[in-house]
């Protein structure tokens, strides 16, 4: 979403380098060229997950740029058919944008784009078809809520690309907490004997003779009521699925102006400055995920603005979709991967000072 406002003067000119041959934007980038994307995982200590991303941050003074930090944060809910837990766990995400991120917009206008952003995050990351597998924790009884909050600190364009990225690098810096199943089992010795809960805490069943002898005593049925934490709470087993998490292409369709022939191609463009977000009518958003036995998946497809596209063009649209998102998985990967090896070396530090 564009952040300021562009006179007529300025959408023209715009529009008409972007047409041009070769294409000129104000930046100097090709049409498929992005910023570059800085990341940092680790940044929430009480999360269970995080990150923060940027893209376009100024080389010289680290400021300016699209900025998102995401955190994701793991709760335990009842499974009991009155509230909201289901068995296997849920993820449940939520957007805020910063006031001083859109000061042209009032609150309720804050309000709605808040609210839209968190639907489209929502609705792609909570599909089955991405669901963790290790977010249940006793069946029946107890599941993990996972709550992935994403905060829009900046928007300098390219704001959708940038909260996907953040929260794929959030879901994949994310630590389960390993659960070990407490169960209370009834002696078999001789009347009066003790029952023990994991082994530590003793429970006097009593005398009662007769209900020992019966064959309808249910304290002799083992059974999962409760659970533990082996490890401490910011440890734990990575968070399943994290080859699947997607991303998001935004593709910018700068069409020709209403004099040109009816035959001048479709320009698209990828990571607009918003400037260029103001002076392009719409806008096609592109989730993808590129699980490494299969092949691709089209998560989501939403378009934005007040022009139309025929079906044919959304099909050329999606083809050459995939092949940017291809190269942003791959990029945002090799980041990620250089993270962990940063972090870990940190940690092997900080344990040799000790």
């Amino acid at each position: 979403m564009a952040s300021i406002s562009t006179s007529k003067a300025e959408i023209s000119y715009i529009r008409t380098g972007l047409l041009s041959n070769p294409p000129l934007r104000a930046d100097g980038r090709g049409l498929h060229d992005f910023r570059t994307i800085s990341l940092e995982t680790g940044v929430a200590p009480l999360a269970n997950g995080s990150a923060h991303l940027n893209i376009g941050k100024n080389p010289h003074d680290g400021g300016g740029g699209t900025e998102v930090l995401a955190a994701a944060k793991l709760e335990v809910e009842n499974v009991d058919g009155h509230g909201d837990g289901v068995n296997g766990g849920r993820i449940v995400c939520t957007v805020s944008c910063s006031p001083s991120a859109y000061p042209h917009l009032s609150a309720p206008a804050l309000d709605d784009l808040q609210q839209d952003m968190s639907t489209l995050l929502h609705q792609t990351l909570a599909h089955p078809s991405l669901h963790p597998p290790n977010l249940g924790i006793l069946a029946g009884k107890k599941s993990w809520l996972l709550n992935l909050d994403c905060v829009v600190l900046a928007d300098a364009g390219n704001t959708y690309d940038a909260l996907f990225m953040a929260a794929r690098a959030a879901l994949w810096d994310c630590k389960v907490p390993r659960t070990r199943a407490v169960e209370y089992k009834a002696s078999s010795a001789a009347p009066g004997a003790k029952v023990l809960a994991s082994g530590e805490m003793d429970v006097d069943v009593g005398r009662d003779i007769e209900a020992q002898q019966s064959g309808f005593d249910t304290r002799s049925i083992a059974r999962a009521v409760d659970f533990e934490l082996p490890d401490y709470w910011d440890e734990g087993e990575v968070l399943g699925g994290s080859d699947r998490w997607p991303v998001c292409v935004t593709l910018n369709i700068a069409a020709p102006p209403p004099s040109s022939s009816s035959t001048a191609p479709c320009v698209h463009y990828l990571d607009a400055l918003p400037q260029e977000e103001a002076a392009t009518p719409l806008r096609l958003l592109l989730v993808f995920s590129f699980p490494p036995s299969s092949s691709s998946n089209l998560q989501a497809m939403r378009i934005l603005g007040s022009g139309e596209l025929e079906s044919n063009q959304i099909r050329d649209f999606v083809a050459s979709g995939e092949q940017y998102g291809q190269k942003i998985w791959n990029a945002l990967n090799g980041k990620l991967k250089e993270e962990d090896v940063r972090r870990g070396q940190k940690a092997r530090d900080r344990f040799a000072r000790r």
